[in-house]
């Protein structure tokens, strides 16, 4: 509803009325001109009807929505689904076209409008978090792993000759495969063991530079978020040398947005020395569906160098789902949500400690972890070998997600290369242990349930371990008493 229709309706129904419709309409579209002024991520949350106005201003301006149009071509936004174009807002024609990810669509004016507000309300996102001098990003429909192999083939163009990429072990697969799937060779380089903390060895990343040659090192591959006791890379000294031996960088951050001390250390790592790029996943950071990542950076040009990488269209189910995400919580819901994150860690830390010293184990201490715990299964490895993995079963079948258990000495060969003590983020970490995160979402419901049930199980294993020892036959003492005694 335009002016003038307004103005015809008030000869229909009294003009009063028709007036306060008119202004309720108003207050709706300034929410809307504010976001097309100023980019940015409003304050306070949309209501669900603002924000499905604003969709459906958008849908008209593609070519698929306009009254009469004849569309001659081989993809003209056509869906047989009123159920799959319900899904999408009628929004059809994706993002970008064939050469760069970024352009803009002459038949698709309003996913093109769509994808470059949702870049501009993500960066003010990842200023608010903590990274105030970041220059640019996008949104990408592919998960973080992907991601990363995008960065990697974007910086093949720049240093032709490198074949290497130097990576701190982290035991996750994704961001390992990138590397092999860009089609360089990972260079492994084992962690420290620092109290119970697993920390970057700098000075090894450094011999690695020279052993290799600085030229043919096409970058440093380091991380922020992981699971304890592995912790966040020294992103500081690593920076710092890589602008010493003029190496690009590119940062892990997958989870990383929702904790302040990640997004703190890519910040003073791009002050201090070199940060290319760095890689976030769009579902562990804003409780979107899996499928979509934010490349960021501080160089402008690289940015849009890897958004040109991209090759071909690409969909925009995660830039929608991520602005409507952000339209709804605006940046207090957003930020009241990484405080509740915050305080469900410090809640989380004291039920795992309390619980973890009842059945005689120990919450390891890993401060430089703003996301992660790790309880210690020594107790459990004496009962039986297989009774760490048992725990894992156990909390799976009895609805406990994501709690990870890490029995010592597993072995794994991921694209040929063979990693001891794999999980672990080491080849010989002293205990087993069980992992738990306080990821944004989080709620103390899930934490009380989780020790409740991981207290359950604990008991149930020791019991059944206990019962075992009394069953098997007692072996003779060294003086050669039957009774074992």
């Amino acid at each position: 509803m335009n002016s003038e229709n307004f103005s015809l309706s008030e000869k229909i129904v009294s003009t009063s009325y028709i007036r306060q419709g008119s202004q309720a309409r108003r207050g709706h579209e300034q929410l809307i001109r504010r976001l097309l002024e100023q980019g940015k991520c409003p304050e306070e949350g949309w209501t669900e009807s603002t924000i499905e106005l604003f969709l459906s201003e958008l849908a008209l301006m593609d070519s698929n929505n306009f009254l009469g149009n004849c569309g001659v071509g081989e993809r003209e936004g056509r869906v047989a689904s009123s159920l799959v174009a319900r899904r999408n807002y009628r929004l059809i024609h994706g993002i970008g076209r064939s050469g760069d990810i970024a352009a803009i669509q002459p038949k698709a004016a309003g996913s093109s409008l769509l994808n470059k507000l949702t870049n501009s309300v993500v960066l003010d996102i990842l200023k608010l978090t903590g990274v105030r001098s970041v220059a640019s990003c996008f949104v990408v429909p592919m998960a973080t792993g992907m991601s990363l192999t995008l960065c990697f083939l974007t910086l093949r163009h720049r240093r032709p000759k490198a074949r290497y990429i130097i990576w701190p072990r982290i035991d996750q697969k994704s961001c390992f495969k990138a590397m092999i799937t860009a089609g360089f060779e990972p260079v492994v380089v084992e962690n420290v063991l620092e109290g119970d903390e697993l920390r970057t060895d700098v000075e090894a990343v450094e011999r690695k530079i020279e052993e290799l040659g600085a030229e043919n090192v096409l970058c440093v591959h380091s991380t922020t978020s992981c699971f304890a006791p592995r912790v966040p890379d020294r992103l500081e000294e690593l920076a710092s040398l890589c602008a010493k031996h003029n190496i690009p960088h590119i940062v892990n951050n997958a989870y990383g947005v929702q904790s302040s001390k990640c997004m703190h250390l890519i910040q003073q790592g791009a002050r201090v020395g070199r940060i290319d790029a760095f890689v976030q996943s769009l579902d562990k950071n804003f409780m979107v569906p899996v499928g979509g990542a934010i490349i960021a950076g501080f160089d402008e040009s690289f940015i849009q160098e890897i958004s040109k990488m991209y090759p071909g269209r690409a969909s925009a189910a995660p830039s929608l789902d991520v602005l409507i995400t952000l339209l709804t919580l605006g940046a207090s819901g957003y930020k009241k949500l990484l405080s509740e994150r915050k305080e469900m860690y410090l809640f989380l830390s004291q039920e795992l400690k309390s619980l973890a010293s009842a059945h005689g184990e120990r919450l390891l201490h890993t401060p430089h972890n703003p996301i992660s715990l790790a309880m210690s299964l020594d107790g459990l490895q004496a009962e039986s070998d297989k009774a760490v993995t048992q725990l894992g079963s156990m909390l799976f079948t009895r609805q406990v997600s994501g709690a990870r258990v890490i029995p010592l000495g597993k072995e794994q060969t991921i694209s040929g290369h063979r990693f001891l003590g794999f999980m672990s983020h080491s080849e010989a970490y002293p205990c087993p242990y069980l992992n738990a995160a306080s990821a944004v979402g989080i709620t103390r419901e899930d934490v009380t349930l989780c020790i409740k049930r991981l207290d359950k199980c604990l008991k149930t294993l020791k019991k059944e371990g206990n019962a075992a020892q009394s069953s098997s036959p007692a072996e003779p003492s060294s003086q050669g008493d039957p009774t074992g005694e």
